[in-house]
């Protein structure tokens, strides 16, 4: 890679040619008209299928049908990976390049965040490059942002809507009133939401990008075994129809933040999970399938970051802003500090520390004694109500109910629900939510 950095002009090979893949080739189609410092070639492409019709023109580039050997071909510069998965062909691939030296360009996030040390091992000793821009927030320049201009920065939360298939869901479940299925099947049928959208749903794509941002903003070896993950499945619509009375909007939020010294020693927790954010903070703002990401620390303050979150335009955009930064010089370290300094101090969140304040949503059985009954579950194990909605049953014969906690354990607060359901008071299980008590 020594000469490539040097060269006016830098040969891709792209390993994957999806809807990101397509899009970059046709932003390279058109690199004319942007502010790149030099000039991209492609070289040769790989993908699983020569013949499918992608809507750009792949004739005119040598076809390669293993991406490894695309990787270590002599007219390839820069590997742009585009294949996806944290393993098989796009682990393998990105591999190859970095230890011929090669330039690696990638969005995969699940890569990143699941053999992130490995990757960025190998790209140090190699002298490579190794940039993953495109792997969170889209277009969002946030990766860039922590790594180089906010290195000056102290931070001590980083937090986000980091997926924008749940982010849509639960917006239009409180614009519209729809039950979750209903919005996720509209989600699916304009294409915010794929077939099987259980990498979204679940929390874990959000996992894997919160994850990369804490390992740069804290210098922490990435480990995705740390983390904890929770989706938007079990949210219902009269959760968020009930938080809303309360002047809170609930969000898929993925946070690291540096927890205090005490019981866990310090470190950082990262986690994914439902919360409610009040009606005017930065996140609460942000519909449909945007993401936003928000970095807090000293001496700056609070930074937000906007923008659309993925599909082609967006993410085919970032690789090409990686791509441009390899014009400038030598690499720097992949995580932002070179990998023998990252420490271990991904601490994995457990119930018993976890202290806030809470929503519980629920439907009590219509009968008498059934509200004295849970409220009394509550006090018996500690937790103090701070406000209280409950609707009248009408003909359905369960009465919703939203609780908003004063601040308390998590682990208490499950132990009065514990006890709730074994007293057969609710006709569903009740959601447990945390509160974003900061504005």
């Amino acid at each position: 890679m020594s000469q490539a950095k040097s060269r006016k002009t830098l040969r891709l090979g792209i390993a994957g040619l999806g809807t990101v893949g397509a899009g970059l080739v046709k932003l390279i189609e058109r690199q004319a008209e942007l502010r790149l410092p030099g000039r991209l070639v492609v070289s040769a492409v790989s993908a699983r299928s020569k013949k499918r019709d992608r809507g750009v023109d792949i004739s005119k580039f040598r076809w390669v049908d293993d991406p490894v050997e695309l990787a270590t071909a002599d007219d390839v510069d820069v590997v742009v990976e585009l294949v996806g998965g944290s393993d098989g062909p796009a682990k393998l691939t990105v591999e190859a390049a970095l230890k011929a030296g090669k330039a690696v360009v990638t969005a995969n996030k699940a890569l990143i965040a699941e053999h992130g040390i490995e990757m960025a091992e190998l790209a140090e000793r190699h002298n490579a490059h190794l940039l993953f821009e495109a792997a969170v927030g889209g277009a969002i320049p946030i990766v860039r942002a922590l790594r180089n201009s906010l290195s000056g920065m102290f931070v001590n939360r980083v937090s986000g809507i980091l997926n924008g298939t749940c982010n849509y869901i639960l917006s239009e479940m409180l614009r519209t009133g729809a039950a979750y299925e209903t919005v996720l099947a509209e989600a699916q049928r304009l294409g915010y939401a794929e077939a099987d959208p259980y990498l979204d749903v679940s929390g874990m794509d959000a996992a894997h990008k919160v994850l990369i941002l804490a390992s740069i903003a804290f210098g922490a070896r990435p480990d995705f075994g740390e983390v904890n993950v929770e989706g938007v499945a079990e949210i219902e619509a009269m959760d968020i129809t009930l938080a809303n009375k309360f002047d809170y909007r609930i969000k898929l939020v993925a946070e690291a933040f540096r927890a205090p010294n005490g019981k866990e020693g310090g470190g950082v927790k990262c986690r994914v999970a439902p919360a409610l954010v009040r009606h005017d903070h930065p996140l609460a703002q942000i519909n449909g399938p945007l993401n936003a990401v928000v970095v807090e620390g000293e001496p700056v303050g609070r930074l937000t970051f906007t923008g659309p979150g993925a599909g082609a335009g967006p993410t085919a955009a970032a690789v090409m802003g990686d791509l441009s930064r390899l014009f400038e010089g030598v690499a720097m370290p992949p995580l932002g500090m070179p990998s023998g300094d990252l420490k271990p101090i991904i601490a994995q969140q457990e119930a018993s520390l976890d202290q806030g304040c809470f929503f519980i949503g629920a439907r009590l059985a219509d009968r008498s004694g059934v509200f004295a009954a849970l409220t009394e579950a509550l006090a018996e194990a500690g937790v103090s109500i701070d406000k209280l909605i409950q609707d009248s049953a009408g003909d359905t014969g369960a009465a919703p109910v939203a609780i908003m906690t004063h601040p308390c354990p998590r682990a208490s607060v499950e132990k009065a629900l514990a006890q709730v359901a074994e007293m057969e008071i609710t006709v569903d299980a009740p959601r447990l939510i945390r509160i974003e008590t900061r504005s």
